[in-house]
Formats: C-alpha cells, sequence, structure tokens
C-alpha cells in the first residue's frame, strides 16, 4: 500500500494538495503503517473507500475529543472550545504528536483543531517558575535573529543524526512583542528547508504564576494571514486556572532562570529540532509522506494494534 491512495482520496473530494494538512499526515501514517503488514494491508484493501475512511475516523476519534464547554489544560488552565473545533487534553495530544513521528515531549496539555484537523493548535507548559518580563523593553528582534541564524547548526546537526531535513532561519514572519496586558509573548519565524520548502510556526508564551504555557499554531505558510485573527480568538479564550495566574505571583514562588530573551532565544528552530515540529509541517505531500514514513516506524505497534480492533 502507498500514499498514493491519498492523493487519490484527496483529489476526489477536490483537495489541494500542495499544502500539507494536519488530517492529510495522520491519514498518510496509517496508511503507512498498515502496508507493513500484509495481512492487514489485505483486509484494508476488501473495504469500500468509504469504508477506509470510516476506520481511520475511528482511529482518529479514539484520541478523545471534546467538541463542547472548555478544555482542560492539565491543572494548569484550560481553553474554550468554539463551535466547530474539537479538543483533546494531554495524553491525546501526546498521541497525536507520536502519530507525526514527534517524541513526546511529556509536557503534552491539549491540541484545539476545526473538525477537519487541517491547522491545529498544541499546547505545552513549562514548569519552570515565574518568568520575570523586566526584559520587555530589550527585546531587539535584528540581534535575536542574527543569534538565532549562528545558533542554527546546533539544531540542525540534531535533525540529520534523527534522519530530518535541515532547517534554516530565514527571517521573522511576526517580529517578537510582548503584551503587558495579557503577559503574553508572540513571534513567528519564517524558516526553510533544504529542498526550498517554507514553514511558519507561529509562538505564543502566555506567562503564569508557576511556569509558561507554550502555545505553537501549526499550519501551512500560505494559510498564516488567515488564520491568524482565529487564532487569536481562540487564544482570547485561555484562561489558567485561579491560584495559576501570572498575576498571583506572590513571594517565595519559584522563579525561572530566564527571562523573556531567554524565551524567544528557545523557541522556533531549537523547539523544532527538540520536538520534530517542522518535520509535518509546511511540505509538499511527497516531501511529508517520506518524512512520516520515517517516524512513523516508531508507532507502528500502537497504530496497528488500533487497526486490529476494528
Amino acid at each position: 500500500m502507498t500514499c498514493t491512495r491519498l492523493s487519490n482520496w484527496f483529489a476526489g473530494r477536490g483537495a489541494w494538495l500542495p499544502c500539507v494538512s494536519a488530517f492529510a499526515l495522520l491519514w498518510c501514517s496509517f496508511l503507512s503503517v498498515v502496508a507493513q503488514d500484509s495481512d492487514s494491508e489485505a483486509d484494508f484493501d476488501q473495504l469500500t473507500p468509504e469504508q477506509q475512511e470510516q476506520v481511520f475516523m475511528k482511529m482518529v476519534e479514539d484520541l478523545g475529543w471534546k467538541r463542547q464547554g472548555v478544555g482542560d489544560l492539565d491543572k494548569w488552565a484550560e481553553i474554550k472550545i468554539p463551535q466547530g473545533f474539537r479538543f483533546t487534553e494531554g495524553d491525546g495530544a501526546a498521541q497525536l504528536m507520536e502519530i507525526y513521528g514527534n517524541p513526546s515531549s511529556e509536557t503534552e496539555t491539549g491540541v484545539i483543531a476545526p473538525e477537519d484537523l487541517n491547522w491545529f493548535v498544541l499546547f505545552r507548559f513549562e514548569d519552570s517558575g515565574y518568568v520575570k518580563d523586566d526584559e520587555k523593553d530589550k527585546i531587539n528582534p535584528a540581534k535575536i535573529l542574527k543569534e538565532k541564524k549562528e545558533n542554527q547548526e546546533l539544531s540542525n546537526e540534531y535533525r540529520r543524526e534523527n534522519g530530518l531535513q535541515e532547517m534554516y532561519v530565514m527571517g521573522w514572519a511576526v517580529e517578537p512583542n510582548y503584551n503587558e496586558a495579557t503577559n503574553n509573548l508572540e513571534w513567528a519565524l519564517d524558516l526553510q528547508d533544504a529542498d526550498g520548502n517554507r514553514v511558519v510556526n507561529f509562538n505564543t508564551k502566555l506567562l503564569g504564576r508557576h511556569g509558561v504555557m507554550d502555545s505553537t499554531l501549526v499550519c501551512d505558510p500560505g494559510q498564516l494571514d488567515e488564520l491568524l485573527p482565529t487564532y487569536q480568538n481562540l487564544i482570547a479564550g485561555f484562561s489558567y486556572k485561579p491560584g495559576n495566574t501570572y498575576a498571583e505571583y506572590k513571594e517565595g514562588d519559584k522563579i525561572a532562570k530566564y527571562g523573556l530573551l531567554a524565551l524567544i532565544g528557545g523557541g522556533g528552530a531549537a523547539l523544532a529540532a527538540k520536538a520534530g515540529l517542522f518535520a509535518v509541517i509546511g511540505k509538499f505531500l511527497a516531501k511529508a509522506w517520506k518524512l512520516v514514513a520515517v517516524g512513523v516506524v516508531a508507532v507502528g505497534a500502537f497504530l496497528k494494534r488500533i487497526f486490529t480492533r476494528r
């Protein structure tokens, strides 16, 4: 079984193939794993396209999704779930990252996405302590960008060792900025892989009393401008639970060993090397399939168990 089926399946539904969607990569991961087992492949081939789609969607649904109300981001915070969106908590988020071929950071607290999963927002909490914002007036985008470009070789060394394409910092898609009213730090990097494919990763650091909630919008670069208002509305529905807000800091609380500048310096390409997110976003499907095939080996047993339960 090959991912050609994915191309045909989406083409038959009028989907635009040049961009990578989260749904497309999930589907491709599923097909790649089924292909490793000849019996499963034979059984799967006997199903109609509609039945195949049902099997796949059942696998996705097994991650556990909530479609209304409020989603719990562990003990730290919560996010409102608007109509037309789905939310899964930390365990589901970690499994989703593994399906994409990314090792779990064990800090995932949730994922929120539209029903079609064409993009998503990943939440992770860094239990680092209270991050002082006294560096807010020292943010120098040009200097930070220069340092990122100088340090990107360390990130690429990790990527090469793990069979991932190198990523290069091209510039800011959105320059770093700190909102004192919300205590949110935001920026977006424009990156390019060795084949010239571009990707944008939009980061929001939501400062809290005991650490930082990291929110990452994962989407195709061409979607960024269109999705930003929707993303900002989602973030407006984020709130720390009582006792965890930035304003509730008390003397004696744990203080983080870094400030705002380190949060920016440690994001972007460095984060990609650690979590592998850029391996599954912003690629043409042909490239994405190859990368997913590398990552899917580690989670093959997980996906096979899901399929064989059907």
